[in-house]
């Protein structure tokens, strides 16, 4: 972001009643096309209004969202609680964004989210100037996403019978079914909600591997040794896999098209990723949904593992293991969305106090978020956190794990130069945890949780 003739001392009032409008908050100003950067916009804030150089509806967004900044933690609240106007401090800003992909994996299908919970999250998402929704909603433990040619996916493969709490090899399991779904209208809501604040949704159906849940609705799709399934009740990686046989090809080539069907992304993940004993006929069936995705006009997206099949088409490589497969996927023609396990895990733990609720993965604190540094390069279209959801089975875990510590994350995927964790962290405790406050988020305080964020009952498994 560059700034000029910024006065903050001397904020002059602006009127800033609220009008209907697509972008959150939205104030009376003046709203011009310019030839920026995609995404990018200027303000230009005077004594006698604002106006607002967008180089496209994304950038108009983004501006509105800057002067939602400006005017203070109240306007990020549900109704204004602000007698009279809002004072702006008059300057230019001129912004645009780093990182063409801004994104967010959310895990709907170890722990599932109401529909009101996901346009929530969509929120914040666009509060943060993010603009990806990555929506995983198929699993070992869930099916999400209502397939009406197959309704024993939600019938049957969206719930569990019960639930592993915390992370152990043992049999302990909470005795509580667990479930829900998509109709297919709520996700149509979701995603007309999402575009209006400039956040593509993509969906991920995974495969060959993460497939229990469609094998327990519909047997013949997995190996017939294993029988009986069910969902599973467990975390971790499942050695129960997908047969790659023509027939769950063409099922799968049914479930495809019906996604598309839904979200008009021109990405679609198919996930690839954690495949036990992954044979080359596993690895001939995601090229074949791959081909199936490019033949119906859409990119596919696949986790690094697809890599080792080779003979791909064009995709989007979700590189997370290795930063190296970065280059791998260039050298293959593919561009790369960074999103490494050691870099940007919102589920893992967040310190080494013996309070930190779940601690599961590699220590991820706040600064660890905001030190990430990504290559750069025309093979790298940009970077995702990833909120995955085995251990995170509120709303109220969902925001201890992703806040603050995605605010620092959506600060690196938007600004380019040098940062100063020194710098940050006044500004992240002094402005912006007042206006997660205003939105209701219940985020990890700066100093570790608070005494109802713990989780004594459930153990966890650090690296």
């Amino acid at each position: 972001m560059t700034m000029s003739g910024f006065d903050t001392l001397l904020p002059r009032p602006v009127s800033a009643e609220t009008a209907p409008g697509a972008c959150p908050w939205p104030v009376p100003v003046e709203v011009r096309t310019a030839d920026l950067p995609a995404e990018g916009y200027r303000l230009h804030i005077r004594p006698d209004g604002v106006t607002l150089e967008a180089a496209d509806a994304a950038g108009e967004c983004y501006g509105r969202q800057t002067l939602r900044q400006l005017a203070g933690p109240d306007a990020f609240r549900a109704a204004s609680i602000h007698n009279g106007p809002v004072e702006l401090p008059c300057g230019t800003i001129t912004d645009y964004p780093r990182f063409a992909w801004r994104g967010c994996l959310y895990d709907v299908a170890r722990h599932f989210r109401t529909k009101a919970e996901v346009l929530r999250f969509v929120d914040l998402l666009a509060a943060h100037k993010l603009n990806v929704l990555h929506l995983h909603l198929t699993d070992d433990q869930g099916w999400r996403i209502e397939t009406p040619e197959f309704p024993r996916l939600t019938s049957v493969g969206g719930w569990r019978k019960s639930s592993m709490v915390g992370r152990h090899d043992g049999p302990e399991r909470d005795g509580r079914p667990h479930g829900g779904y998509y109709p297919v209208d709520d996700l149509r809501e979701i995603v007309a909600y999402a575009a209006t604040r400039a956040v593509t949704v993509v969906p991920e159906v995974d495969l060959p591997g993460h497939a229990r849940a469609a094998i327990t609705a519909y047997p013949e799709l997995g190996p017939a040794s294993e029988t009986p399934w069910e969902v599973w009740t467990s975390w971790g990686i499942s050695t129960s896999l997908l047969d790659p046989s023509e027939s769950t090809l063409d099922f799968f080539r049914a479930v495809f098209d019906h996604v598309l069907d839904i979200f008009p992304s021109p990405v679609i993940a198919l996930g690839g990723d954690e495949v036990p004993g992954v044979t080359e006929a596993h690895h001939r069936f995601v090229r074949a949904i791959a081909d199936h995705l490019v033949a119906r006009g859409r990119t596919p997206m696949g986790w690094d593992e697809v890599l080792d099949g080779g003979d791909l088409p064009k995709m989007v490589i979700g590189v997370w293991q290795d930063r190296e497969r970065a280059s791998l996927a260039a050298k293959g023609g593919h561009e790369a969305v960074l999103c490494p396990e050691d870099g940007v895990y919102l589920d893992h733990r967040q310190s080494d106090h013996p309070d930190e609720p779940v601690p599961v993965g590699y220590r991820q604190d706040l600064e660890h978020f905001y030190a990430f540094e990504p290559e750069s390069g025309p093979h790298v279209r940009g970077v995702q956190a990833q909120l995955w959801s085995e251990h995170l089975d509120t709303v109220r875990r969902t925001d201890y794990a992703a806040f603050p510590r995605l605010s620092a994350f959506a600060e690196v995927a938007w600004s380019s130069g040098p940062r100063d964790y020194a710098e940050f962290l006044p500004r992240l405790r002094d402005h912006h945890l007042p206006r997660l406050d205003a939105l209701g988020v219940e985020y990890r305080p700066l100093d570790g949780p608070r005494p109802w964020q713990t989780r004594p009952d459930a153990p966890g498994r650090p690296r």
